[in-house]
């Protein structure tokens, strides 16, 4: 019973929303002006019952036309068909994109044997909301497979899996706390991105409510501080797994390989 970071790579991305691959060791940021640069990871956790994935990804093929979520997974030890439940933190583009792929020029589910546990005012808000970060026609897949499951705020999917609504990111945006072999893990989202944003107090502008995701960071850092929860940072440079430590006010993150 782990977690396992799903590395998809870095990227760039600026007001079109287009991620665009980067290497920085080969491109250069002044190439790519007025543009947020970020790491993608979704993860696995493989429990008695269950092999859960959280978040997707953006859902790019590799060169051999093969989605990359899943040859990660399969480098994981696992195969496509595992996983039993795929938990969206929310549908933008960047997390939502390998809910779905293109196949032989047709797009289908990723995750044939697996329920989508989906926020059902983040889905609404998807639909209604006439935003480059949303992309219906990949929901549109989702929705004819009959493999959601929409949650209603707060809740448990089962005794191992907890979901609150956090708002902040967006306005439906939860996150995921898991019980399972003795340990506790925590998904935030884009609530808690990456380690350094535990690190350092600030307001993003890429957040709905960029005050009240700020001040959710601290609150979710004192509780994995004080609880010893094992953290899981999706846009994480490094240390993408971790738990927090907190000594003078300050927090630290102790990886986990």
């Amino acid at each position: 019973m782990k977690a396992i970071a799903l590395y998809e790579g870095s990227y760039s991305v600026d007001a079109s929303k287009k991620f665009i691959p980067f290497d920085p060791s080969v491109d250069k940021v002044s190439d790519r002006p007025a543009s947020l640069f970020i790491f993608i990871q979704p993860f696995l956790i493989k429990t008695d019952r269950d092999l859960i994935l959280i978040d997707t990804g953006l859902g790019y093929n590799d060169a051999d036309g093969n989605l990359i979520l899943h040859e990660n997974i399969k480098r994981a030890g696992y195969l496509p068909g595992d996983v039993t439940k795929v938990l969206m933190s929310h549908l933008h583009f960047d997390h939502s994109g390998g809910m779905v792929w293109t196949k032989d020029g047709k797009m289908e589910v990723s995750f044939p044997n697996a329920e989508y546990y989906i926020q059902r005012g983040e889905w609404e808000t998807a639909y209604s909301n006439i935003s480059k970060s949303y992309k219906t026609e990949i929901f549109d897949v989702v929705q004819r497979s009959g493999q959601i499951v929409f949650l209603e705020g707060d809740g448990f999917i089962n005794d191992e899996i907890s979901y609150e609504i956090t708002g902040g990111h967006c306005e439906f945006h939860q996150v995921f706390h898991i019980q399972t072999g003795g340990e506790y893990y925590f998904f935030g989202g884009d609530i808690v991105p990456e380690p350094e944003q535990l690190q350092r107090k600030f307001i993003a502008k890429y957040d709905l409510d960029g005050k009240k995701a700020m001040e959710l960071r601290a609150v979710y850092g004192e509780k994995a501080a004080e609880n010893n929860w094992i953290c899981l940072f999706y846009h994480a440079k490094s240390r993408a797994i971790g738990r927090v430590k907190k000594q003078d006010q300050n927090f630290s993150i102790d990886a986990i390989v």
